[in-house]
């Protein structure tokens, strides 16, 4: 990338010009105005026509003929005009799609005089009257009253020198539908002054006065001599490595950086220029989300009894969130935290009342109670996100890792069981692919558990692992979130520490389609893209919070990793039924193997020796 001179804007206060203020507050003609002006484009062009034809010599008659041809005309108009809706307020002035509209009520209103010719016979002598050429100069006329139209908003919201400058990277249809809404907005501080894009064909693209002023190789050079204050990144789904760029090149000048809003949100209702955002974490850890099968969900999902387990948790409110969607017979949400449970009830059925059943108060390490709630609820489907997952802390009691990942997960496949449940989908982590820590231990064995239980079992039995999740209760995010709110430092273990990230909707998403696409016994993994360096994530929060905070680092912490993995070296990773989830076989580990007792005053810890099980 070409150097970087100093930052040029500095405390910049940004007005909108008032010629730009007049041009959007003056009302542009209404919409009941165009349908009298459209009949006054027919009079003139079939008088005009006409005169032209008769050498502007017209008797009575023949002027007598020529206003009940206007009359038909403008009643043809008027009603073409509203049944292709171009008088009901569809269309903006001068688009395309009002274009169109008018073409199609000016052809059939040209075929109706045309019509009315023939009938009276008119138009075997005095082929003006076919429409054959009044038609199509009425068209242009009505064409021509819009474009002016335009142009005259356009040359009143030209803005003066005070006005924000902004260079829009991207020139496909989400940049230039931008542009031309920045335009023509009302009350948009926002005036594009070109386009960046590296595509060689959209070199020669320009947009009302916004040109294709080179590539984003380029972008210091074209800041420098435009001037501009903000950088609109419109691109419907942009890289995290090229929003990064962009973030560096945006902080080394002091300048804004907007982006766009996602794609789905551009295909539901367009892109306005007030939608405009700024950039986030999330973007700048971002890649193209999972794409689910909603059939594949659907099917066995829709009408089942379903039960989650951990449902007050951040993954499982949102589970439970997106089950719900599919309308099962019933969903049963168990957690020991009931202000979990609460907001789980929130965030499914929009009240925290706590009175009906679907909310269910249990331990998973209290093995009786599980029983009785299964044989209570009997669930069809059952996913099981209760854990423990904080691994310094696990490191520090490993006991209370190993009662709940362990013997919890245990309890509850053994539930499942004893009631046939048809599915159940275990929730793991990447910490079990090569297990370091207690943690990792710990969902490694209830990986190889769910292994075990599909084999003494009818039902499918799988489990489902993925890295961290962003925004989770405790995740790195939030923490930073606070840390940086707090004054900092911030902390990171190691400069060269990298995790894997996806979204808490992601992983729900995976959790559900694991359901449908899983084979019994099987673990399934996400796709998650390349890993994350933290000290990478730490710079950017700091940017985007506009604060001086150190980051001090305090090294790797017992049983952590510098880089997490997605499958254990004895774990061969093969393709699934969807293009971005692989999947591996993991060894099943019984309850003998694990030294489980059933004394629940005494723990015993495993000799689980992973190796020996790979």
């Amino acid at each position: 990338m070409t150097s970087i001179s100093a930052p040029r804007h500095a405390n910049r206060t940004t007005h909108t010009s008032s010629a730009a203020t007049h041009a959007h507050t003056s009302k542009p003609w209404h919409r009941e105005l165009h349908c009298y002006l459209d009949i006054a484009c027919w009079a003139v062009a079939i008088f005009g026509a006409s005169l032209i034809y008769y050498d502007f010599v017209v008797t009575p008659f023949e002027a007598l003929v020529l206003v009940l041809l206007a009359l038909v005309a403008s009643a043809a108009q008027l009603l073409f005009g509203w049944g292709f809706f171009l008088y009901r307020k569809r269309f903006s002035v001068g688009s395309f799609d009002e274009v169109r509209a008018l073409l199609k009520a000016g052809t059939a209103t040209g075929l109706t005089l045309f019509a009315t010719g023939l009938i009276t016979g008119y138009s075997l002598d005095h082929p003006v009257a076919v429409g054959l050429i009044v038609a199509p100069v009425a068209v242009v006329l009505m064409f021509g009253l819009r474009f002016a139209e335009r142009l005259r908003a356009l040359s009143r919201s030209v803005p003066d020198k005070q006005v924000v400058r902004t260079l829009v990277i991207g020139a496909g249809e989400a940049g230039t539908n931008l542009i031309r809404q920045m335009v023509t907005t009302p009350g948009t501080k926002y005036w594009p002054v070109g386009l960046v894009d590296d595509a060689p064909e959209k070199s020669n693209v320009q947009v009302y006065h916004a040109k294709v002023m080179g590539k984003l190789t380029q972008l210091p050079q074209l800041i420098n001599q435009t001037g501009v204050e903000v950088l609109v990144v419109a691109v419907a789904s942009p890289s995290k490595e090229m929003l990064g760029e962009v973030q560096r090149i945006a902080d080394e000048f002091d300048l804004q950086l907007k982006i766009i809003p996602p794609l789905d949100e551009l295909l539901e209702r367009g892109i306005r220029s007030a939608d405009l955002r700024d950039l986030s974490i999330y973007d700048l850890l971002g890649r193209a989300p999972v794409e689910t099968n909603v059939e594949e969900i659907a099917g066995y999902l829709t009408g089942a009894r379903v039960l989650v387990t951990g449902a007050g948790g951040s993954i499982g409110s949102v589970l439970c969130q997106q089950i719900s969607r599919f309308h099962p017979a019933e969903l049963i949400m168990l957690d020991r935290d009931e202000t979990g449970l609460q907001h789980a009830q929130l965030t499914v059925n929009g009240n925290g009342l706590l009175s009906t059943k679907e909310t269910v108060l249990a331990d998973i390490r209290d093995a009786q109670a599980l029983r009785e709630v299964f044989e209570a609820y009997r669930p069809e489907v059952v996913f099981h996100a209760a854990a423990l997952k904080h691994l310094p802390m696990l490191e520090r009691y490993p006991e209370e890792g190993w009662k709940t990942n362990v013997l919890g997960t245990l309890n509850v496949l053994e539930a499942s069981e004893s009631v046939q449940v048809e599915r159940f989908v275990n929730i793991s982590t990447d910490k079990a692919a090569n297990p370091t820590s207690q943690l990792g231990y710990s969902k490694q064995a209830a990986e190889q558990l769910t292994s075990w239980m599909d084999q003494q079992s009818d039902g499918r039995y799988l489990s489902v692992r993925f890295g961290n999740v962003i925004g989770s209760r405790g995740s790195m995010l939030p923490t930073f979130t606070n840390l940086i709110e707090q004054g900092g430092p911030l902390t990171v273990t190691h400069p060269n520490v990298t995790r894997y990230f996806m979204t808490i909707p992601e992983a729900c998403q995976l959790v559900l389609q694991a359901g449908g696409i899983g084979n019994p016994g099987e673990v399934l993994i996400l796709d998650m893209g390349e890993p994350v360096r933290i000290l990478d994530v730490a710079k950017r929060m700091i940017s985007l919070s506009g604060k001086d905070i150190d980051i001090v680092f305090t090294g790797l912490r017992q049983g952590e990793k510098l880089h997490e993995e997605l499958t254990s070296d004895h774990e061969n990773a093969m393709p699934s039924a969807h293009p971005l989830i692989s999947r591996t076989e993991v060894a099943p580990l019984s309850i003998t193997e694990i030294g489980y007792l059933t004394d629940s005053s005494t723990i015993v810890r495993s000799t689980m020796t992973t190796e020996r099980s790979g």
